[in-house]
C-alpha cells in the first residue's frame, strides 16, 4: 500500500511514518518544516519539501497514491487567538489543498487528524456526538476543514474518517516551541534548572494520549476497508489530570526542587478537555497500552539524549494587546 503523510517531519506524522515502514508499506509525505524537524524523517521515507498548501504540489505529490493521512497543523490552540491568520490560514487553506488533490488523483481513502479544539468548553466527557462549540480560531479552523473533507468526499465518491486526537504525548514531539506541548516545555525548562510556567491557576484538566496509543488507531481509520465515514475521538478515559498536578510529576521524576512561575491565563482556553473512549474501543478495539507515566519517562529519556534546547518563537504575534501573553511578548520561554 502507498501511503502519503502530510506533516511527516513533525511528531505524530513521522511516528506515523515510522509504523508503515516497519509494516512494509510504501512511504511517502511532504513537510515545511516550520514545526518539523528533518532529523524526525527515516532515510526509507520518500521525503520531499513543501507547504501543504501549494496546490499543484500537492497534485503532483498524491499521484499513484493509495491512502492520504493529513497531519500537518499549526497544531497552537492557543497561540490561534493571537495570530489567527496564520494558524486559520495553515488548517483551512492547507487542508482543501491536500484534498482537493488527493480527490483529483482518484486516492482510495483521506485520514483528517482533526484535535479537541473542534469540542471546546462543552460537557464532559467530549462524545463524537456532542454539537461542537469550539473557542477559538484553532479549532474552529480545524471544523470548517473536517466540514470540508466531508463534503468533497460525499460529492466525488471518496472514502474518508477523521480521527480526533487527545492531548498527544511522547518521543519526537517538539520540546522548543514555547507556544505548545506543555509536558515538552514543562521536561525541557527543568532540564535547564528554569522554572515552568503555568497560565492561570494551573487547574486545567487534561486527558493525555501516548503517540504509539494514537497511531494504532489511526492506522485503523486508514486501512480497515470496513472502517469508513466515521469521525472518532482518539484518547484515555482516565490520565485526566490538572497542569499543576503534571508539574508534581516531572518535579518528582527529575528532581526539580523549583516552584513554577504563574502568569494571567490565556484567552479562550479550554478549562477541561476529556474524551470519550467509547467509539474507539467499540469500532477501532481501542485501549491504552501505555500508562501516563511510561509515557513521560520516554519523553524525559528522549529530551535528555538530544539535550535541552533553546526556545525558537518561529511565528509572528498578530495582535498585541493587553490580552497577549506577557510570557509571548517578552519572550520568558
Amino acid at each position: 500500500m502507498n501511503i502519503f503523510i502530510t506533516g511527516i517531519a513533525g511528531f505524530l506524522g513521522s511516528n506515523l511514518a515510522d509504523f508503515y515502514i516497519k509494516k512494509g508499506f510504501s512511504v511517502s509525505g511532504c513537510d515545511n518544516l516550520v514545526g518539523g524537524d528533518l532529523d524526525n524523517i527515516s532515510s526509507k521515507v520518500n521525503f520531499v519539501k513543501a507547504d501543504c498548501e501549494d496546490l499543484n504540489k500537492m497534485k503532483e505529490l498524491t499521484k499513484n497514491i493509495d491512502v492520504v493521512i493529513h497531519a500537518a497543523a499549526y497544531a497552537h490552540e492557543g497561540l490561534s487567538v493571537v495570530s489567527p491568520n496564520i494558524i486559520c490560514s495553515n488548517i483551512v487553506n492547507a487542508s482543501t489543498a491536500v484534498f482537493s488533490a488527493a480527490i483529483q488523483n482518484k486516492v482510495k481513502r483521506i485520514v483528517f487528524c482533526s484535535s479537541m479544539a473542534r469540542y471546546g468548553n462543552i460537557d464532559q466527557p467530549f462524545r463524537e456526538d456532542d454539537i461542537p462549540n469550539p473557542v477559538d480560531p484553532y479549532g474552529i479552523s480545524k471544523l470548517a476543514a473536517e466540514k470540508i473533507l466531508i463534503n468533497l468526499c460525499n460529492t466525488y465518491g471518496v472514502e474518508y474518517n477523521i480521527a480526533v486526537p487527545h492531548n498527544i504525548i511522547g518521543i519526537k514531539q517538539k520540546y522548543d516551541d514555547p507556544f505548545r506541548n506543555v509536558a515538552s516545555i514543562m521536561i525541557n525548562l527543568m532540564l535547564q534548572n528554569r522554572q515552568p510556567i503555568i497560565y492561570g491557576d494551573g487547574e486545567q484538566k487534561r486527558s493525555f494520549s501516548d503517540v504509539d496509543d494514537c497511531i494504532y488507531c489511526i492506522d485503523k481509520l486508514a486501512t480497515d476497508p470496513n472502517i469508513k465515514s466515521q469521525l472518532v475521538n482518539i484518547g484515555p478515559e482516565d490520565n485526566f489530570i490538572s497542569v499543576n498536578e503534571l508539574f508534581k510529576i516531572l518535579s518528582n521524576k527529575l528532581k526539580f526542587n523549583q516552584e513554577p512561575v504563574f502568569y494571567k491565563e490565556r484567552p479562550n482556553e479550554v478549562k477541561l478537555a476529556n474524551c470519550s473512549a467509547e467509539k474507539a474501543k467499540n469500532i477501532l478495539n481501542y485501549k491504552k497500552t501505555i500508562s501516563l507515566e511510561k509515557s513521560l519517562d520516554n519523553m524525559i529519556d528522549y529530551i535528555k539524549k538530544l539535550g535541552p534546547k533553546k526556545f525558537k518563537y518561529n511565528y509572528d504575534l498578530e495582535i498585541i494587546n493587553e490580552k497577549t501573553p506577557k510570557t509571548w511578548l517578552e519572550k520568558k520561554f
